[in-house]
């Protein structure tokens, strides 16, 4: 947790390295802690990829998992066992959001410090916003890799993560309950909203739309369908466009050479050798078959190599996997809730909203689907389809594993054996890196 502000900065941080001493440099002006906020290499390319390696959307050959290329922690993750980690390691799923929040606690702690003209009150005011929204969605990440899944009845005991509120580093790490952490970070989210634009000047900086997205994320992923609704609903009040994917030009490694115009907040996974897009990861055979050769996913979103298919339809032009909020994610989200809620006909406008995007131009028709409980599984299995890859899958396995009917056991076959993943297993909570453990004196996730 102890970790050094000025000593991890990289040489592209011209502001970080106008100092000859970092380690005295004390923020003394807005520019200094936008300038902070603008670290892009941190936090905007360091969202935990360990669930992702455990979803299944994918599996890997045996040649690729035995070989020197995919790390201990990889191969560990992707059989789901009990010690993932080498002794000592440092893990950049625990380690970088944890950076993320110490910069953005910085910038909350010393932001009071400066006397702000009132001409510059809206920017003191959007950096303010920025640093909170940074700290909630890092403190989510967290909560989806390190603590177990939220649940209504067991969540005000189960512990869940570190809530580091101050960038003072000498006050004790405790693990709060994850009920207390949802309303943390939901606090922080909901004061961001006031004090974020409209709409933001790079796709990589916090905006009103991004806060409301992610409070809708978070909402689904508690359950609570009514304020995930709400939310995605304000969000795409504020913007709705999506992109047409007839338009689209991809590469051997990604979905566009730019931005999408859906991406509101963009943001990567770290970097693995078993997932990235570097023919590795085989998607799932049935979910890849899924898909109708009208639809312009399965063209745009694959190559295949051997006949097997591959995953390149990141939104991130430089190959990583994207994590960030786009509409078509907050059009399933109000679409599941709309279904849920018992209105089919706004849950299936939705849909068609966006699958119309998806279809080559002329070949669409629109579903129509009367049963709701048909109209939620088509909405979840359109959600999967649209969504891989981008960090989405272990939360909802996480979360849907709570209900019966979608209860799911994963399945891996690796080198001759069988490994599975029994819904609502202690498992979906991966543990604590053991330095983290030695040095603070956490109690460690039972797995």
């Amino acid at each position: 947790m102890a970790l050094l502000l000025w000593t991890s900065c990289k040489k592209e941080d011209k502001f970080l390295n106008t100092k000859p001493d970092q380690a005295l440099f004390i923020p003394s002006t807005l520019q200094d802690l936008n300038n902070l906020l603008h670290y892009e290499n941190l936090f905007n390319t360091g969202d935990p990829s360990l669930g992702e390696i455990a979803a299944d959307d994918y599996y890997v050959s045996d040649d690729a998992l035995t070989g020197q290329d995919i790390g201990f922690t990889e191969k560990s993750g992707y059989i789901w066992a009990r010690d993932l980690y080498n002794v000592g390691e440092n893990i950049n799923d625990w380690s970088l959001p944890y950076k993320q929040i110490y910069y953005a606690n910085t910038v909350l702690d010393y932001l009071p410090k400066i006397n702000a003209s009132n001409n510059q009150l809206a920017e003191a005011n959007r950096i303010k916003g920025s640093a909170l929204f940074f700290r909630a969605i890092a403190f989510y990440n967290l909560l989806q890799t390190f603590a177990l899944p939220f649940n209504k009845s067991s969540s005000a005991t189960a512990l869940g993560i570190p809530l580091r509120l101050t960038s003072d580093l000498n006050i004790k790490s405790t693990r709060s309950p994850i009920q207390v952490c949802y309303d943390q970070l939901i606090s922080d989210l909901q004061q961001a909203f006031l004090l974020l634009p409209v709409s933001s000047k790079l796709k990589t900086e916090p905006s009103q739309p991004a806060a409301m997205g992610l409070l809708a994320r978070i909402y689904l992923a508690m359950g609570d369908f009514d304020k995930a609704y709400e939310f995605a609903n304000k969000a795409l009040g504020l913007f709705s466009e999506l992109e047409d994917y007839n338009s689209l030009t991809p590469t051997t490694y990604s979905i566009s050479t730019t931005f999408l115009k859906e991406d509101i907040f963009h943001s990567v996974q770290i970097g693995t050798a078993i997932i990235s897009p570097n023919y590795v990861a085989v998607a799932d055979s049935t979910l890849y078959t899924s898909y109708s050769n009208d639809d312009l996913r399965k063209s745009v979103c694959f190559i295949l190599n051997d006949g097997l298919p591959y995953f390149i339809g990141t939104y991130d032009f430089n190959g990583y996997n994207y994590s960030g909020i786009a509409t078509d994610e907050l059009y399933l989200i109000r679409a599941e809730c709309s279904a849920r809620l018992g209105n089919s006909a706004a849950a299936l406008k939705d849909l068609n909203t966006l699958l119309i995007t998806r279809w080559r131009t002329g070949t669409f028709t629109p579903i129509s689907i009367s049963a709701n409980k048909d109209l939620l599984d088509r909405i979840l299995l359109e959600r999967r389809k649209e969504l891989l890859f981008r960090g989405l899958r272990w939360t909802d396995l996480r979360r849907l594993n709570q209900e019966s009917r979608y209860a799911k056991t994963l399945i891996r076959n690796a080198s001759g054996q069988i490994y599975q993943l029994a819904p609502n297993s202690p498992r979906y909570a991966m543990p604590i890196p053991d330095n983290e453990i030695a040095t603070s004196g956490i109690d460690q996730n039972i797995r």
